[in-house]
């Protein structure tokens, strides 16, 4: 079984998903199944097969989560010693030298990514480029936009 990398808060906020969706959308979907039923045939019950189908979406919800947890290989990025290489979980300031732009990424597992909060996925272009690379290295990253240099400017485990 392959493990996945997940940082801390990424597995803290699947499991605060995993509560929410086990104590409070499951009896929601129960108790809405419940009341659907009582309404009578169910062959043409809208409102029946809707929560009938949502149940089916919570529960492979459900079902997911604990998959992934259960794989997860939870990573306390802030107890790495700090060596200036660019890991799992660090943080990480580059400057675009095609564009004079200077960046802030952190390297997140699959799950957490958020491109627009610069959390970028361990398995996406940018962060297998950057990843084993130190501080002042110039990494020449191959983009779905075409060639890109970064100067590593900065890595931090935060």
């Amino acid at each position: 079984m392959q493990q996945i990398p997940m940082t801390i808060k990424g597995a803290e906020l699947l499991r605060a998903e995993l509560e929410e969706l086990k104590n409070v959308k499951r009896p929601q979907i129960t108790a809405a199944i419940a009341e659907a039923r009582a309404h009578g045939d169910l062959k043409e019950n809208a409102e029946y097969h809707a929560a009938r189908e949502q149940q089916g979406f919570c529960e492979g919800r459900i079902q997911e989560i604990e998959g992934k947890l259960a794989q997860a290989q939870i990573i306390d990025i802030t107890k790495m010693k700090n060596t200036g290489r660019v890991i799992f979980g660090s943080t990480v300031t580059v400057l675009n030298l095609d564009t004079d732009e200077e960046i802030t990424y952190r390297i997140v597992g699959d799950d957490e990514a958020d491109f627009k909060q610069n959390l970028i996925s361990v398995n996406s272009p940018i962060a297998r480029g950057l990843i084993g690379k130190e501080i002042d290295d110039t990494v020449s990253i191959n983009t779905p936009g075409g060639e890109v240099e970064f100067d590593i400017l900065k890595v931090e485990y935060i």
